[in-house]
């Protein structure tokens, strides 16, 4: 059933294509305070509609994109004509970011939300050992690679599948755990989780070995330990055309050659 969209938020990017095109739609369709938007309508690229769905968590307004950067996978096609009746008519998904909660060198703790993924890499020119545990219980004593990362359905098109990594349909109870290189073991090449379990990584030889982790654009330096989990008191809601819905787009990315 369509939604009723009055007052429409326009965020843009700060390239010249994105504030344009953003001076533009204004002009046609107003641009409303924040605090009175039923949808917000962010134009730019995927990294652009990432920070927006950040700034957005938890309010209950959901995000459609619209793309002026380069990829776009998170984004719809721009067209200025017709935008209240597309967002009327659009999927709305939701979608749960995870926490990661990493303790650095000198023991002090750091919290971020990753939409993508939570991604841990190699801070010098030897590989990083880790042991990763789920659940509390070890199932990888050590892992020698140049990273490892626990990706969201969102985030598995992302640097996950770049890293070899599956991909998860937007819905499905699921998280990626995958490795960036792996040296040793050679053959392991991740594993799929319930969204509902918790990763832990500890970083072995941090010394010698030093590794950061990553929550999207968060990063932190010389990590001890980190514990990733899907947050159960956040969640971002995202908007997709009816006709290039996500589940669409990932049906369109397993098929691509």
């Amino acid at each position: 059933m369509p939604r009723p969209v009055q007052s429409i938020t326009f965020v843009a990017s700060e390239s010249q294509a994105a504030q344009e095109a953003a001076h533009r739609l204004s002009a046609l369709y107003g641009n409303d305070s924040e605090e009175n938007a039923d949808v917000v309508v962010a134009l730019g690229g995927d990294g652009f509609m990432l920070q927006t769905l950040h700034r957005f968590m938890g309010s209950g307004i959901p995000i459609y994109g619209m793309n002026k950067g380069t990829i776009g996978f998170l984004m719809n096609e721009f067209r200025e004509d017709g935008l209240r009746e597309r967002l009327g008519a659009a999927i709305e998904n939701a979608i749960h970011p995870l926490t990661m909660t990493a303790v650095d060198a000198a023991g002090k703790t750091h919290k971020a939300l990753a939409i993508n993924e939570v991604a841990i890499f190699r801070q010098s020119y030897q590989a990083a050992r880790l042991r990763i545990s789920i659940d509390g219980k070890v199932r990888l004593d050590e892992l020698v690679c140049d990273g490892v990362m626990v990706a969201t359905p969102i985030g598995s098109t992302a640097y996950n599948l770049s890293a070899q990594g599956p991909i998860i349909p937007v819905d499905a109870p699921l998280l990626a755990l995958t490795p960036v290189s792996p040296f040793r073991p050679r053959r392991w090449r991740g594993a799929l989780l319930p969204n509902h379990q918790t990763v832990e990584i500890i970083v072995l030889e941090p010394e010698k070995r030093p590794v950061n982790a990553v929550a999207d654009a968060t990063e932190v330096k010389s990590v001890h330990r980190i514990t990733i989990c899907e947050s159960l008191n956040d969640t971002g809601l995202i908007l997709f055309d009816h006709d290039h819905s996500w589940d669409e787009r990932i049906l369109a990315e397993q098929f691509r050659y």
